[in-house]
């Protein structure tokens, strides 16, 4: 059956990857998978915990998100499951409106995200300004990092608010209880995760200081048995290291650390159970704005994963409407198995194309890959420090942050500057819904100021019987009031003036320019004058031809 046009075809990348598919590509997209499927566990763990949640709701997440992105989705390489972007939002929606309540959110989050695809819209997403992306992605990271320090600190606080200053109130008044062993696990593992890939990094073997020493030594023992060690160790994921090593160590040494196992009883060996949320369509009205957020980050989120994808794997390119499709439907699963919204992770993703990934299977992997070893190693979750899932997830704020653009603002327009600053601002003392509408706002009103001021009138001639003006640009809403000194010269000249517009500078024309054009013809033959119209563009033409007002003037 054939679609509209407008409706976006359902082909999942996979099918195409499959074609002349060798056992040489599953090779390389099974490493990669597995690779990226122990880096997702305790990143999955963690964002789960610091959103409110328990562990198991992140895993069973990157899970099954993770596999039916894979399957159904629109790129090659992306790896889907629960990011650092979401922690915010579904703290706050727990917060505000409870889990059940949650749940809902992110299924009609699905049925949005798969509209948006089935429609052809994933391509609106790119219209976001990157000042507002910049923005309330470095707002979240700002956000995480204060979620963070409770537990880095290993203070006893019962509830953590979700609001910026009360967050900050709650840490300052605990700040005399202190817990010294989490503070120091929680730093080692932060320090660990920055120096873990720099020392087997050759390009830094002749750089000064502590690391460049490091490096030495690990280069002296590669001519001896070590050598093979070493190349392994260096293909261990940073967060693995630190999460098995820091957890043997408080765990030998028996630490008075909290850990998964006191705080939630520990991860269940077994599958996740259907079961269905309660559901109203009175709670889906209440949950709008939740529900329109989660949608509009998880879409821009995804899309930015994809394209990035698409740069370092040097594959074809993503299908933004097949992918915002896969997005839907896992949004749409994911919550009736307990889990949290989905989307596309640029970490993991990048962590897929270079172990090697060739196509969708490695995904698949991933997911297979976690269910393993959540079954086999569930027991041992218990003994994780929470201080240690701090530690990573102050790594994964501080790589998530584009902490460069702040140095960058003074070579910003004041617009970008304006925008991106608000949005930061309104993300980390509000919440993103805020950020994400006010940004949006600010956005297009500037952008019409600044497009309001590219339209000029230029008086070419006048004579009390003739006046000649010339339009350049885009005459819409915004730009209508630089007309009046046309309709000022008309009020003031002799009866019967001649009025010539010479239009062949002028791009665009709204419904808006198309009223006052009407209000200065009325003017002028109100005085028993005539007006002119020369060098007509195409859109202008049509507009006029469309609206009748071409009929009504001279025209050359």
């Amino acid at each position: 059956m054939h679609l509209p046009d407008y409706l976006a075809p359902f082909r999942p990348r996979l099918l195409s990857a499959m074609a002349g598919y060798t056992r040489e590509r599953f090779a390389r997209d099974a490493g990669a998978g597995l690779t990226v499927g122990i880096v997702a566990l305790p990143l999955a763990m963690a964002f789960a915990i610091a959103s409110g949640l328990k562990p198991e709701a992140g895993i069973w997440t990157a899970i099954i998100a993770g596999a039916l992105i894979a399957l159904l989705g629109g790129s090659a390489v992306q790896i889907g499951g629960p990011a650092g972007a979401f922690i915010v939002i579904v703290y706050g929606i727990l917060e505000r409106y409870g889990l059940a309540n949650l749940l809902i959110s992110t299924a009609c989050a699905g049925v949005l995200l798969f509209l948006l695809g089935f429609f052809r819209l994933g391509t609106l997403v790119r219209y976001v300004p990157v000042s507002i992306v910049v923005g309330f992605t470095n707002g979240i990271a700002v956000l995480i990092v204060l979620s963070q320090i409770k537990d880095l600190l290993g203070l006893q606080i019962p509830k953590m608010p979700a609001d910026f200053f009360s967050q900050i109130h709650a840490i300052s008044i605990h700040l005399d209880r202190v817990n010294l062993y989490a503070l120091g696990i929680g730093l080692a593992c932060l320090l660990g995760l920055f120096a873990w890939p720099r020392l087997f990094d050759t390009r830094q073997r002749e750089a000064g200081g502590f690391t460049a020493r490091l490096l030495k030594l690990v280069q002296a023992v590669e001519g001896v048995p070590l050598k093979r060690a070493t190349r392994m160790a260096s293909r261990m994921p940073g967060p693995i290291v630190a999460l098995v090593t820091l957890t043997a160590f408080a765990y030998f040494l028996k630490l008075p650390l909290e850990t998964i196992g006191t705080r939630f009883g520990g991860i269940p060996r077994a599958l996740p159970v259907f079961a269905l949320p309660d559901f109203s369509w009175e709670t889906v009205r209440l949950l709008l704005a939740p529900t329109i957020t989660i949608a509009l980050l998880g879409a821009v989120e995804s899309l930015l994963c994809a394209r990035v994808a698409d740069q370092v794997s040097g594959l074809p390119r993503h299908d933004p409407n097949q992918e915002l499709m896969a997005q839907g439907v896992a949004n749409f699963v994911v919550p009736f198995f307990g889990g949290m919204p989905a989307t596309g992770t640029i970490a993991r993703t990048v962590t897929n194309v270079r172990s090697g990934a060739t196509s969708p299977v490695s995904g698949l992997v991933h997911s297979i890959t976690l269910v393993v070893v959540v079954l086999a190693a569930a027991p041992l979750a218990v003994h994780v420090p929470l201080a240690v899932l701090a530690g990573i997830l102050l790594y994964v704020a501080w790589n998530m942050g584009e902490w460069r653009e702040f140095a960058r603002l003074r070579q910003a327009s004041s617009h970008y500057r304006l925008i991106m600053l608000g949005t930061f601002l309104l993300t980390v003392i509000f919440d993103l819904t805020v950020a994400l509408q006010v940004g949006l706002i600010l956005a297009c009103v500037l952008f019409v100021r600044r497009m309001s001021t590219l339209f000029q009138v230029v008086e070419v001639s006048r004579t009390p019987e003739s006046a000649s003006f010339q339009l350049y640009g885009s005459l819409f809403f915004g730009a209508v009031a630089k007309l009046d000194p046309i309709l000022s010269a008309v009020e003031s000249a002799p009866q019967g003036l001649v009025v010539r517009l010479d239009l062949q500078s002028l791009q665009s024309l709204d419904t808006s320019g198309l009223d006052v054009l009407e209000q200065l013809r009325k003017a002028i033959v109100l005085r028993g004058g005539r007006l002119v119209l020369a060098g007509l563009n195409a859109q202008p033409r049509t507009a006029m031809e469309r609206s009748g007002f071409l009929e009504k003037v001279e025209s050359l």
